[in-house]
């Protein structure tokens, strides 16, 4: 399978975070000629990576365009650069790398026969960018460090020092006392009822798709998907050879037998994100799950069900996750705490049939050893004390306030470009634009203003004119701020 075309045929620029020293003895140009030589030496910046505009770099650089141009002369007499109007300079560096030694490595052969596929253009710029300073975050799906119960954390490691520690490596599934935890927590809340040998503790959720990519996808397998989803923006089961395909949802969930009949039983699987979809809050009805487990089950199709958001509802509890009805083995569960306590943990787990759960326990046990066993033990603290239901509690009363502060907004800035549903909790709301406006543009524009957005075609097939807002983390004023602006430049657009 060829990798994803947008990956081919958008340009990627090289990160610039270096500035010429205008008190120096050496001229502004040939400053920026060593600095440019340097990092095509050590292989930082590679042959097929271009250098941004001329005028770009005037402005980054704080100096005149006629520097910039007898800069990028000498770099193209050295061999290292070629012109290429409109688009920036590109490095082709293979002269150049022959000039400066005889044993340089030429990183460009290795990078790109990788198995694994680079992000999104839009994800690599918004992990890039999100943590700049002066950036408004109104795309961030990350707890807001007041949300995150920092004090309560504190005193359960503090009080840690009068118990037993564990800093050994944990068992491939994980610690017990958390997969126990776990299972009463699950059967509380959840209606799950499964045992510790049937839950495996992994880095996150993100980690548990990327096991499950690798260990129960087989290559060229399709993968049945929401469309949009959450699992478009990245590209862990492209990487592991499995073709996505999109499949609608109406009001009450993804729609299973839109599910092509041509299928290969052994080579297909549904992932779906029941509770508060990602990226559009949608919630699945309870008849709608039990479709999609009948057919699923039916036409032997596993699925994967991420329940990562479902613990984040405001004031009517959704229905159980696809697995409390599971009674066949037939769907594998995802959940984490990084959501709904603390992303710093990184802690997720996986439930399902124990020869599965073995199986991505060895694979898991091949990339790290173990999750932070420090994170485990305090996130078993955390159930076992109910101390995690109590900030659930605080915390769906703050995400009910912020969501309706930002629905304000939305009413007074946005009713006559958008339309957008009522979040029933989560984080986020899925602001459909009216009229035909790119997102694209509204995303580059927005990073002028140093906002940054997550516009809706990173989660799609295909180009859709949407934004996924999310109103946890900056704080209100900033949120705001933020979103007033949004609203003008959607409007000058």
């Amino acid at each position: 399978m060829s990798k994803n075309n947008e990956n081919k045929s958008t340009i990627k620029y090289v990160e610039i975070n270096w500035k010429p020293d205008k008190n120096s003895k050496i001229p502004l140009y040939s400053q920026i000629v060593s600095y440019f030589s340097e990092k095509i030496e050590k292989g930082d910046w590679i042959s097929g990576q271009y250098i941004p505009p001329q005028r770009k770099l005037s402005q980054l650089f704080d100096v005149n365009r006629s520097t910039v141009w007898e800069a990028m002369q000498e770099l193209s007499a050295l061999g290292l650069t070629e012109g290429n109007y409109g688009k920036g300079t590109l490095i082709v560096n293979d002269t150049w790398e022959m000039l400066i030694s005889n044993s340089s490595l030429n990183w460009h052969s290795y990078i790109d026969k990788g198995s694994f596929y680079a992000n999104l253009d839009h994800v690599q710029k918004i992990n890039q960018l999100e943590y700049r300073p002066d950036i408004i975050r109104l795309g961030t799906g990350e707890l807001s460090s007041e949300l995150i119960p920092t004090r309560e954390i504190k005193g359960i490691m503090s009080k840690a020092n009068s118990k037993r520690i564990f800093l050994n490596y944990p068992q491939p599934l994980g610690l017990i006392e958390l997969r126990e935890a776990l299972c009463r927590y699950l059967e509380r809340e959840k209606g799950i009822v499964t045992s510790p040998e049937c839950i495996m503790i992994t880095s996150g959720a993100l980690q548990a798709l990327q096991l499950l990519s690798v260990c129960i996808v087989p290559p060229h397998s399709s993968a049945y998907i929401e469309s949009p989803s959450y699992i478009k923006s990245l590209n862990v089961f492209q990487s592991a050879g499995t073709v996505l395909e999109g499949i609608p949802m109406d009001s009450s969930g993804i729609m299973p037998w839109i599910i092509s009949r041509n299928f290969e039983i052994g080579h297909t699987i549904l992932y779906t994100i029941p509770t508060f979809q990602n990226p559009t809050g949608k919630v699945m009805s309870a008849e709608r799950r039990d479709e999609v487990l009948r057919y699923c089950r039916a036409n032997r199709i596993p699925i994967i069900e991420d329940d990562v958001l479902g613990d984040l509802w405001y004031d009517i509890r959704p229905p159980k996750p696809i697995k409390a009805n599971d009674t066949k083995g037939s769907v594998i569960y995802v959940g984490s705490c990084s959501k709904s306590l603390a992303p710093g943990l990184r802690v997720g787990w996986i439930v399902g049939p124990e020869s599965v759960i073995h199986r991505l326990a060895d694979i898991k046990m091949q990339m790290d050893y173990g999750t932070s066993t420090i994170s485990q033990q305090i996130l078993t603290e955390c159930l076992n004390t109910g101390l995690y239901e109590r900030h659930l509690e605080k915390l769906r009363k703050e995400l009910k306030k912020r969501r309706d502060f930002t629905l304000e907004i939305l009413e007074k800035y946005y009713s006559d470009i958008a339309s957008w549903d009522k979040p029933e909790g989560s984080y986020y709301v899925w602001l459909k634009l009216k009229g035909n406006v790119s997102t694209r543009k509204i995303f580059e524009k927005a990073l002028e203003e140093n906002l940054l957005i997550n516009p809706g075609e990173m989660y799609d097939f295909r180009e859709n004119r949407c934004i996924r807002l999310s109103y946890v983390y900056e704080p209100l004023d900033k949120l705001r701020a933020g979103l007033v602006r949004l609203s003008e430049i959607i409007r000058s657009l």
